[in-house]
């Protein structure tokens, strides 16, 4: 049976959550604090406007014609980019930072207890396999990858857009690492082609957004399209030493969603854990920031 979870990150020295509500939420990087939106921090913010409006190094604001795109009102100390570290769990990386107009920096703290688990589980595999063929799909800034490269695996890197690739590749440099292989590519049509080619993997992971677009223009739809991607990588997945992470953002997904989905699929996996990934301010707000689900042979 299923372990439904809510799981946390580890207090990391480089990142907090200070405050959220009113659809916001105060966040430190390293030395620097931001302020920008979040949809799900529908509750009142724990401090004052004009506490966040002090603290802040960064704030973001909407351009009233697009509701994803704005840009960020900084103070002067700010600086654009800046590195933070992670040391957690045998781990050791460093990650560049900016400021994006949609909102992102390049970093999703709450993924940091995913960071450990692969870490863990690649050194895990590796009292059977020498070499674990790690495949991380919709990869972003890569800190999956580098967690799976640290701990000696052979790390398959795909996402769609070309200066995420680059982002991603600085991070590799910057933690001291390397020979990770980088695909930019839509992932439907990798998987397929991996698929085809009878190439298997002992771990996948997969981040895909609600939506997006593949550098040839192809149309990503969650809710359409990941039940087909899911069968692909059911047929990628090595059955003898493996390990399974799929993190959903979209607005409104259970991790019921995706326990529906694994069964047929992948039928009785060991060790499955599934539930929401949250982050909990100061005041012990907890701010719901994505679904997991994720099993292992080790």
């Amino acid at each position: 049976m299923s372990n439904i979870q809510l799981i946390t990150p580890k207090p990391w020295t480089e990142y907090e959550l200070i405050d959220s509500g009113n659809f916001q939420k105060l966040e430190r990087f390293g030395e620097f604090i931001l302020s920008r939106p979040e949809p799900q921090a529908i509750w009142d913010k724990s401090l004052s406007d004009q506490d966040w409006e002090r603290r802040a190094h960064a704030i973001f604001r909407r351009d009233r014609q697009s509701p994803e795109r704005g840009d960020w009102q900084t103070t002067p100390d700010m600086r654009d980019p800046w590195y933070v570290t992670f040391r957690q769990a045998g781990l050791n990386l460093k990650f560049k930072l900016a400021l994006t107009t949609f909102k992102h920096v390049g970093l999703f703290p709450e993924q940091a207890d995913n960071w450990a688990y692969i870490h863990e589980k690649v050194n895990g595999l590796k009292a059977h396999v020498a070499r674990p063929k790690v495949l991380n799909l919709f990869a972003y800034t890569g800190g999956a990858s580098l967690a799976a490269r640290q701990a000696g695996a052979d790390v398959t890197h795909v996402d769609a857009v070309k200066p995420v690739i680059s982002w991603a590749r600085e991070n590799m440099d910057h933690s001291e690492l390397d020979n990770i292989r980088w695909v930019v590519e839509d992932a439907v049509k990798f998987v397929r082609r991996e698929v085809r080619r009878g190439n298997q993997y002992n771990g996948i992971i997969l981040d895909p957004p609600a939506y997006g677009r593949g550098p040839d223009g192809e149309k990503w739809v969650l809710e359409e399209q990941l039940n087909d991607l899911l069968k692909s990588c059911a047929d990628l997945l090595d059955r003898s030493d493996f390990f399974f992470i799929i993190n959903l953002y979209s607005l409104g997904f259970s991790s019921l969603i995706l326990d529906n989905l694994m069964q047929p699929l992948f039928g009785r996996v060991p060790n499955p854990e599934w539930g929401e990934l949250a982050v909990a301010d100061q005041a012990n707000k907890r701010l719901p920031l994505g679904v997991f689900y994720r099993f292992a042979s080790v």
